[in-house]
């Protein structure tokens, strides 16, 4: 695998150098450039298999670079670097067929596993032959394209299944999801079993997630697509995505699955039970999708007030909206499920209601740009969902007297409260509930309580339209001038600043 690298930073060439010596594989770096220019040049030159990019780089940064890449039709497989998350990036990688996306710092269990993914995506590209056994094997080598169909493939076929180079076949193709992979082929080779009179091969292993299976010796391929429309998606044990297309021979297998695979993410904008037919999703008339920006608002302002049910709600909410009985490109669905989720995900971030080290925003990006089923993007929703915290939800492990203390700062961090005065009221000395909240908090009780009040004038300042002096009152300061003093040593924006950053 020949491989260019286009960084401008020189520590982070010579890192990704030793990351790929690292890997033990055959990867050989065959350039590197300091920007998205001498990047294009040396693309048109020395044609790589792989090129890894920066984003952000002078005179042309790395998204133009592939753009330019993909009109002049260089087929190098790329692996996007940034130091940004931000929606629009991933959106413009997504749309240049980008699925290789990371954040720096990178971790290197996450290069690997690109690596390993643009490896398996160049083979599958590349047609080498290898022997083929059974039909099964002989199929799966053809239809992932690892090998060509020369005379004595198609001999084999047409001995073994009766498949001859001419005769019309029917493809199918159906996607059920991560491990549904052993139970969705039984069921799928049992339901085509039922169906009179046709003969069908089901390679064992998928190609691209998906199962194929090659039908011959029907009489009405819309027929069979009606009857599997009944078997398949209204008595799966769970969902799937089916897609066909109906072939002229064994030679245009690769070539059908290759133009049918695109369409299988259109199941998640059909009606369930509809089967996805090529070349007929060519012609499906969709509708302009408008991104929910009011609820975007409002569940910002729920996510600042602590309000759990309010936040599920809305996040149901903004998933129904795309089902309204229209139908919406799917691309434009997980554009939009990629910026709703960045923006929650921004804001609990910044109000600390959400550990970043918990959630891995690289895999969440790559089951939302790789989901062929609703129930996918569902899933993305609710692994976001139990990651962000409240004030309801406690720590188990916490001294039950510093939980004590905790709730009474969170009732009284308005009016002040003190060490000594809850002392008082848990009949403890100051001295001793200080250095306890310290041990168990890892922070000084005055600390955590200016933290926690500055916490709450993030809330109001992103989640209200309230006035400075009265989110200074709110937080616990009766002087709006110290108050954004104190502010602005603990983000580094004053109250104004931080309000239009991060509204």
């Amino acid at each position: 695998m020949r491989v260019l690298i286009v960084e401008d930073e020189i520590r982070i060439r010579e890192g990704i150098e030793k990351l790929l010596g690292r890997t033990g594989r055959p990867f050989e770096i065959v350039g590197e450039a300091k920007n998205g220019a001498e990047g294009l040049a040396l693309l048109r030159e020395l044609r790589p298999d792989i090129v890894i990019t920066d984003i952000k780089m002078p005179e042309m940064d790395g998204l133009e670079m592939l753009s330019a890449m993909v009109e002049e039709g260089i087929a190098a497989r790329a692996i996007v670097l940034s130091a940004y998350s931000e929606f629009e990036y991933a959106r413009k990688a997504m749309r240049l067929g980008v699925t290789e996306y990371l954040l720096k710092p990178i971790a290197y269990g996450e290069f690997l596993q690109s690596l390993g993914n643009v490896e398996e995506q160049l083979l599958r590209d590349r047609q080498e032959t290898y022997p083929a056994g059974t039909p099964e094997e002989a199929l799966y080598d053809l239809i992932s394209g690892r090998t060509e169909p020369d005379d004595a493939l198609l001999n084999g076929l047409q001995r073994q299944c009766g498949m001859r180079a001419d005769s019309p076949l029917c493809l199918l193709s159906v996607y059920a999801g991560e491990g549904q992979g052993e139970k969705a082929q039984r069921f799928f080779r049992h339901t085509l079993s039922l169906y009179p009179e046709i003969f069908f091969v089901i390679p064992e292993r998928d190609i691209r997630g998906c199962m194929v299976g090659v039908v011959r010796g029907y009489e009405d391929a819309h027929d069979l697509e009606r009857w599997l429309q009944r078997q398949i998606l209204m008595g799966a044990p769970e969902k799937m995505a089916v897609a066909w297309t109906e072939v002229a021979g064994i030679k245009e297998l690769r070539e059908g699955f290759m133009a049918l695979y695109p369409y299988m993410e259109w199941n998640i904008s059909l009606d369930d039970g509809v089967i996805i037919y090529y070349p007929g999703i060519t012609r499906i008339q969709t509708a302009s999708s408008v991104y929910p920006i009011e609820l975007e608002t409002q569940i910002r302002q729920a996510i600042c007030a602590n309000e759990t049910e309010k936040i599920r709600e809305l996040f149901a909410r903004f998933q129904e909206s795309f089902r309204d009985g229209k139908v919406y490109a799917p691309k434009e669905i997980k554009e939009s499920y990629v910026r709703f989720f960045w923006a929650v995900i921004g804001i609990a971030k910044e109000i600390g209601h959400l550990d970043a080290g918990k959630l891995d925003q690289q895999e969440l990006l790559n089951r939302i740009m790789n989901a062929k089923l609703r129930e996918e993007l569902s899933a993305a929703a609710d692994l976001i969902l139990a990651h962000i915290r409240t004030e309801d939800q406690d720590e188990s492990n916490t001294h039950l007297t510093v939980k004590r203390m905790k709730r009474m700062i969170h009732e009284f961090y308005r009016t002040g409260i003190t060490l000594e005065e809850i002392g008082n009221r848990l009949n403890m000395t100051p001295e001793y509930l200080g250095t306890l909240f310290h041990r168990e908090e890892g922070v000084t009780f005055s600390t955590y309580l200016k933290n926690y009040r500055i916490v709450k004038a993030k809330e109001l300042l992103c989640g209200t339209n309230l006035k400075l002096y009265e989110i200074a009152e709110q937080s616990g300061y009766a002087d709006p001038k110290y108050f954004s003093k104190v502010f602005k040593e603990a983000t580094g924006l004053l109250p104004t600043d931080y309000r239009k950053t991060h509204r």
